[in-house]
């Protein structure tokens, strides 16, 4: 009898109710490829008191199929604070990696492949800070959490696209340095009165997108509700319906349920929240992020295999840029009292 069936079978049988859930987005031949690797990291990730952190731009088999945690940034930034596990694997960035070492600086964390970075985190270095300090004294720096401990620790705080002009806002300053996304903190000043002085960073995938190819969408598919990630060009969020980190975009479909959505961001994201959402019809204008793309379920069984890609943060670094998100993660807490 052939033995690969009948493990499929018994695969099939013990994860039933993920491939029910995901079945719009993942049929049953994706899963017979990726369930030995999903079943094999649920045991093992027992096995190590492993946690997994997963964006939601990573793809769906590890996002529904693996993860413990799953957000944007900022909830991955705040809920690492809280993980009980001896290792963390995230399933995401290098950037993000680094993050979750700073608020877990005693425990393993891990990162599936090295060279899964950030175009975005690399258009700024820790130096190009110091000129700037040099060049507007006094004036507070910004920085969003998509950039190296490095960055962050030459900041006096930090933010994510969930939070910026709350942080922002929060410094009570008439000007801030706001870096590195430029379409980002262009939004943050149409939001706020707070002059923001801007660092001429993009991210690859967001900038890829054009007001025309969202009237292009309209004229395409009739009545549409578009979402826009405030990372991307100024025309485009000016023709979307909601602009708002990925966070808040599956809080205002929750709370509207159009019938049909396009949202303009990597479009993993499409494919996470259509199993949230069965009842809304998804268009997915599809820019993948290549570097997301490199965190796979191989990849990250054999980081828990093998305990590989641990990421660390030296000292000093760490100290500054862990001061700089901690900030970031008080106002929120204020907040919430």
């Amino acid at each position: 009898m052939n033995e690969l069936p009948r493990l499929h079978a018994d695969l099939f049988a013990r994860h039933a109710a993920l491939r029910e859930r995901t079945r719009h987005v993942l049929g049953d031949a994706d899963w017979a490829e990726h369930l030995p690797y999903v079943d094999a990291i649920l045991s093992l990730k027992r096995e190590k008191r492993a946690v997994i952190l997963a964006h939601n731009y990573q793809a769906p088999e590890i996002f529904h199929g693996v993860a413990d945690i799953v957000g944007d940034s900022l909830a991955l930034a705040q809920r690492a604070v809280d993980v009980d596990a001896d290792i963390i694997v995230m399933a995401g960035v290098h950037f993000m990696a680094e993050t979750a070492k700073l608020l877990n600086p005693g425990r393993t964390v891990l990162i599936p492949d090295d060279a899964a970075g950030c175009s975005l985190a690399e258009s700024i270095t820790a130096a190009d800070i110091r000129l700037l300090r040099q060049r507007y004294p006094g004036v507070p720096v910004v920085t969003y959490v998509n950039t190296s401990a490095e960055v962050k620790a030459e900041s006096d705080i930090c933010c994510t696209s969930a939070n910026a002009v709350q942080v922002v806002e929060s410094l009570g300053v008439p000007r801030v340095l706001f870096l590195p996304d430029q379409y980002l903190g262009q939004y943050v000043a149409s939001k706020t009165r707070v002059e923001i002085i801007l660092w001429q960073g993009s991210c690859e995938v967001h900038e890829r997108f054009s007001g025309q190819q969202l009237r292009d969408y309209r004229q395409q598919l009739g009545p549409v509700h578009l979402l826009a990630h405030p990372e991307c060009p100024q025309d485009v969020l000016a023709e979307a319906d909601f602009v708002g980190s990925t966070a808040a975009m599956i809080h205002h479909l929750d709370r509207l349920r159009p019938p049909r959505v396009v949202m303009v961001t990597e479009c993993s994201m499409s494919d996470n929240v259509a199993v949230q959402f069965p009842d809304i019809e998804f268009t997915r204008p599809c820019q993948l992020c290549p570097h997301m793309k490199r965190i796979t379920l191989p990849g990250i069984l054999a980081a828990l295999e093998q305990t590989q890609h641990v990421v660390d943060v030296a000292p000093g670094i760490a100290a500054k840029a862990r001061l700089a998100v901690q900030r970031m993660l008080d106002i929120g807490r204020r907040e919430a009292a």
